[in-house]
């Protein structure tokens, strides 16, 4: 049976306002370039503040208000409130310490030849028949950017018959592709990382190192990858010597062929920082990058809109219809530039936070001297959200006496010390980095062994907390950072 209730509740939700300031904050300082540029194209009623402070002065004084009275008409719009507004900018008449930093910075990118179109060409370079070009360039557009064919030679050859009408044998794919690796870069189109080594030791000098290193790749590479070293000299029957020769040769190899290439031509994404720390006279000093903070403003054209709006005696339906889209944009405008000028505060206030939180570190660089520091810590000081500081710190870079850094590289857990201190995870991290790079990389140290270690040192983690943390800093297990 179907029934209508009525039910009262509360509820929160957000208001585009807030949504739009939460987008903001979240991008970094090229794409919130990119943002308002885009803002700029699509609302016409919004302008780039590049006007001079003394034209807009003048104007402003020299513009004669005939319309004392404020006349609101049945769309509900202020008219005064709209041309009031914004004729001597808010930015215009309050100091900002932003970076000077207004020029456009680009960075012009060169055009290159891809790495597929690369090895196209080369082939050129060697007397095929129709087929077989035709199936050494399917080939060649198979491989992935590191240079490997990655699909088995069966596959090629279905793919091959259902997409190129093309009919041919395994054995014949084999002697194609035995013509494209030998393209440049060497060990490109290699099917596994040993075959990509093995391609390239081909190529060099044939000498007694070298025949070993082959003779190693291709008869025990799963005891060349773990290490075994012993394992090794004895199968092969060679001394600690020969073998630390015939590994040298092996590691002066490319693993990626393609990549060394493909990062030639590539575009790359440059770092822009939102923030400047600089120590001055022994204090710290942040300014937030000007490219955060654009001069924006309602533009002037549609003031003159509404103006010449007022001034007419009689209101057309039309009139009264373009009045109504001009005060769309107007207040678009209007709250986009609010949300720019609140996401300028937001980000300094959670940096000013942060410097301040971290000053002994911003003071001395060294990372040991970080506190521990949660989202939390940030959000409870400057009385904003979580999700807020969470915003500024996973994507905004700082410019530092020591470097570009991450935001987020400075929050870290704590955990106490034998004195019963709260010392950051960044400071253990820290030092267990040291203590593995000091090792001797004979004879490296086991997690157990690096957990004693930290112990001595007053940091009694468990072996499971330092495999997480060496895991962390991207180091191998020990066996694997073995050197001869």
């Amino acid at each position: 049976m179907l029934k209508q209730q009525l039910n009262f509740k509360l509820s929160q939700k957000l208001s585009p306002q807030q949504i739009q300031l939460m987008k903001l904050i979240q991008l970094p300082t090229q794409a919130f370039e990119q943002k308002i540029k885009q803002e700029l194209e699509e609302n016409p009623a919004l302008d780039s503040g590049k006007e001079e402070l003394k034209d807009e002065y003048d104007e402003f004084n020299n513009t004669e208000d005939t319309y004392e009275d404020s006349e609101t008409i049945e769309t509900d719009v202020n008219i005064d409130e709209y041309l009031s507004d914004d004729e001597i900018p808010d930015y215009r008449l309050s100091a900002n310490n932003y970076s000077a930093d207004d020029e456009d910075k680009q960075v012009p990118y060169a055009s290159g030849t891809s790495f597929n179109q690369y090895l196209k060409t080369q082939l050129n370079t060697f007397r095929l028949r129709d087929e077989e070009r035709e199936i050494a360039e399917f080939i060649v557009g198979s491989l992935d950017e590191s240079g490997y064919l990655r699909r088995s030679i069966t596959d090629l050859m279905d793919d091959l018959a259902f997409t190129q009408n093309i009919y041919t044998t395994e054995e014949k794919i084999e002697e194609v592709l035995f013509t494209v690796q030998q393209l440049d870069p060497g060990g490109v189109g290699a099917r596994s990382l040993e075959e990509c080594l093995i391609l390239q030791l081909e190529r060099k000098s044939p000498t007694k190192s070298i025949e070993q290193a082959i003779a190693i790749l291709d008869k025990s590479f799963d005891h060349f990858s773990k290490k075994h070293y012993k394992k090794l000299m004895s199968k092969f029957h060679i001394s600690e010597g020969e073998l630390k020769e015939a590994i040298s040769e092996i590691e002066q190899l490319n693993p990626k062929p393609g990549g060394s290439y493909a990062s030639n031509t590539k575009i790359v994404e440059h770092v822009v920082p939102d923030f400047t720390i600089r120590i001055v006279e022994g204090e710290l000093e942040l300014t937030l990058n000007g490219r955060n903070a654009p001069e924006l403003k309602v533009s002037r054209d549609y003031s003159n809109m509404l103006k010449g709006y007022k001034a007419s005696k009689e209101k057309t339906k039309a009139q009264k219809d373009a009045v109504l889209f001009i005060k769309q944009k107007l207040d678009a405008a209007k709250w986009f530039i609010e949300a720019v000028m609140q996401r300028q505060q937001t980000l300094f206030v959670t940096m000013s936070s942060i410097m301040n939180y971290q000053r002994d570190y911003f003071l001395s660089g060294d990372e040991r001297s970080l506190r521990p520091m949660i989202l939390k810590d940030i959000a409870e000081e400057i009385g904003m959200d979580v999700s807020t500081v969470s915003r500024v710190a996973n994507s905004k870079y700082v410019d530092t006496p020591y470097g570009t850094k991450l935001i987020k590289e400075f929050f870290s857990e704590s955990m106490t010390n034998d004195q019963g201190e709260e010392v950051s995870t960044r400071e253990i991290k820290k030092i267990l980095e040291t203590v593995i790079k000091e090792e001797d990389k004979k004879k490296p140290l086991t997690d157990e062994k690096l957990a004693r270690i930290l112990k001595e040192k007053g940091y009694p983690i468990a072996r499971r907390t330092v495999a997480k943390y060496r895991e962390q800093l991207d180091m191998p297990v020990a066996r694997l950072r073995k050197k001869i």
